[in-house]
């Protein structure tokens, strides 16, 4: 039976990422993600339609949405704003924060029919998948082993994979000011504790996975992220 205080915190982790697929899944419906707006317009419309939706004000880390050439840098970079083209890739990256929970989605849209974007946005779905399905086959799976993985991954699928982490932990706000740099808090490769060891209070740690694969010939990327640990 699991520890009713880990059960609160799962379900409270749970409804967050869940209110966060639907404001993503309104963003789609409403048509947000288009041709002829910059990165900021759609970064402000999520903002404003998130506070209608849930009074959101609050996000544990800065709103990201990347287009184009953009898609290539990871989440440290702040690259010029693009204006989205009509056959364009965009993804987004948002931390909103709902009731002190944190939730924390990554998502990519293509514009048009792009044959290589659409197997991009596809492909990093499905190595998702298969990243999860690895740390659940492996209990004392370490977070340079599940990096390893997904770098293994991306070659497989014919990418190179973008970022020097594949994932961080998540939790309750503040969270970001806890985690700070400190690669023992990121599916890094230079972090080699089990990711199921608890914390330095005994406290199970949950982790959001992440995928961002690119070519750089082709100057895209695509990212998706999204609760690891918690079913």
């Amino acid at each position: 039976m699991m520890n009713p205080l880990l059960e609160k915190r799962h379900q409270a982790l749970r409804e967050a990422e869940t209110k966060a697929e639907f404001l993503f899944a309104t963003i789609e419906e409403k048509g947000i993600i288009r041709s002829g707006v910059t990165e900021k317009d759609i970064n402000k419309e999520i903002y404003e339609l998130a506070f209608q939706l849930f009074g959101i004000k609050k996000y544990w880390h800065k709103r990201i949405v990347r287009a184009g050439r953009n898609t290539l840098y990871p989440y440290r970079e702040n690259p010029p704003n693009l204006t989205v083209s009509p056959e364009d890739i965009v993804f987004l990256d948002f931390g909103p924060i709902f009731e002190d929970w944190e939730a924390d989605l990554g998502r990519t849209y293509v514009l048009g029919n792009d044959p290589v974007k659409q197997k991009l946005r596809d492909d990093i779905e499905k190595a998702w998948d298969e990243g999860k399905a690895y740390f659940l086959s492996k209990p004392d799976i370490t977070s340079s082993e599940l990096f390893t993985y997904m770098c293994e991954l991306a070659k497989a699928y014919g990418w190179e994979y973008g970022g020097p982490h594949a994932g961080h932990l998540i939790g309750e706000f503040p969270h970001e000011k806890i985690q700070g740099d400190d690669i023992d808090n990121y599916i890094h490769p230079d972090n080699h504790k089990p990711m199921r060891e608890p914390d330095q209070h005994g406290q199970p740690r949950d982790w959001i996975l992440e995928v961002h694969f690119i070519d750089r010939e082709r100057e895209i990327g695509g990212f998706v992220e999204k609760l690891l640990t918690v079913e």
